[in-house]
């Protein structure tokens, strides 16, 4: 069975979300989630079986060089647990064509971006500066880990931990720009960056902000075998990223002192946090009076919410985002991971940037109306007209404005520094 990449008509969306949430395999446009393996050979008896098994070594599980019927019907289920419309003829299983479609798009992009990448370069190409220790566990599943980089001290560093963004869908931590990485331990900062579970209807929202905690109570617990400061602990992340942080900056100590988990008595709390296209509410309504006065009152804003596993219906989506059996207490949950909610007098310092001025217009390209609308000022405008009231330091970064601090590394440096 020879596949022709040339002859690609599956739904691209469809295949993308389900790739997305499938370890291994790659999203469409994605360069942070392409699978370290050559170019698959198409000279084997069984091509696709080698392809699946070139992009998702895991798969198989005995460690045979081969997929038993049982192992390719894992894989199969994976995709249709995590996305159902993948299977388009709804009988329960991927059909070899059905899987087939899948495999097509993966082996395509793993070629277009020229098969395994070089060990020296993250996921950006540039070249990559060695944690002090790799995929660290801090938790129980798969993806709860981090990388640490140990600035060089006689004392005790702070830390800067980086949280990913990808709409709680996608990402990871090799998202850390080399730039700031490289800066910060310049500066003699020591800088974490962290995995969290995805969103799905098995973890829904707020698994990803329980693993961040969880993530920064354990850098605390190793904090004297680390060299790092306690009192010096600071967030930074974009996007879904940057919800976390603001979560983690604006609750109160969510430590547990009589825990018998020795870091579940950690404290939470930041010296201060910085975002990148952050949003700073999670109420239905801001969103809507927001998406109707940039669109114009004929945008629905119920057509920019994503589907999530089978669901489609705007308030399932919403419900089941937040482990709710009702919209309310949806809601509430959403209400209790909201900046603009949370944030009180007694709160650290925050840096936010945002990639367009209030004026800028809507793109004409509607395929970026949501990116664009989701990492909107406005989000930004409507936090920092709250921490002004509250005499809390906030400072505001987009085209065409001069601040004190030129980039969120310079804010970093000041606030952590001695």
């Amino acid at each position: 069975m020879k596949i022709n990449l040339l002859k690609l008509s599956v739904n691209r969306s469809l295949v993308a979300m389900a790739l997305a949430v499938t370890p291994g395999l790659p999203a469409l446009g994605r360069t942070d989630q392409l699978p370290d393996a050559p170019r698959p050979s198409m000279t084997l008896d069984n091509p696709l079986e080698k392809q699946i098994l070139n992009l998702q070594p895991k798969a198989d599980e005995n460690g045979d060089g081969k997929l038993s019927k049982a192992e390719q019907a894992a894989l199969k289920q994976k995709i249709i647990k995590r996305f159902p419309r993948s299977d388009s003829d709804g009988d329960g299983t991927l059909s070899e064509k059905e899987l087939e479609k899948v495999i097509k798009i993966a082996t395509a992009r793993a070629k277009n971006q020229g098969g395994r990448k070089s060990g020296k370069e993250n996921a950006q190409g540039k070249e990559q500066t060695s944690p002090t220790h790799a995929n660290v566990k801090y938790g129980e599943y798969e993806r709860n880990v981090f990388d640490i980089w140990l600035a060089e001290n006689s004392k005790p560093t702070p830390l800067a931990i980086f949280i990913h963004g990808g709409g709680f869908r996608a990402g990871s931590k090799e998202k850390l720009s080399q730039d700031v990485l490289k800066k910060l331990l310049k500066a003699g900062i020591s800088v974490a960056s962290i995995n969290y579970r995805y969103l799905s209807i098995e973890t829904p929202l707020p698994t990803s902000h329980h693993d961040a905690r969880r993530a920064l109570q354990f850098m605390r617990s190793k904090a004297k075998e680390w060299n790092l400061d306690k009192s010096r602990v600071a967030a930074f992340g974009g996007s879904a990223g940057a919800q976390i942080c603001m979560w983690l900056a604006y609750s109160d100590d969510m430590a547990k002192p009589k825990s018998k988990d020795p870091i579940e008595r950690e404290s939470t709390r930041l010296t201060c946090v910085a975002t990148a296209g952050g949003q700073t509410t999670n109420q239905t309504e801001f969103w809507k009076e927001m998406i109707t006065d940039l669109m114009g009152p004929k945008i629905e804003a119920e057509g920019f919410v994503r589907p999530l596993g089978h669901l489609v219906d705007p308030e399932k989506v919403r419900m089941a985002t937040w482990g709710a059996k009702t919209l309310e207490q949806a809601n509430k949950k959403a209400a209790r991971h909201s900046a603009l909610l949370l944030v009180s007098e007694d709160d650290p310092p925050i840096f936010m940037s945002y990639g367009m001025p209030p004026t800028a217009k809507p793109p004409a390209d509607k395929g970026r109306a949501r990116g664009w609308l989701i990492h909107h000022v406005n989000l930004g405008i409507a936090l920092k007209k709250k921490t002004d009231a509250l005499k809390l330091e906030a400072h505001l970064k987009y085209p065409g404005t001069e601040l004190k601090y030129p980039s969120q590394v310079e804010f970093f440096v000041d606030k952590l520094s001695d």
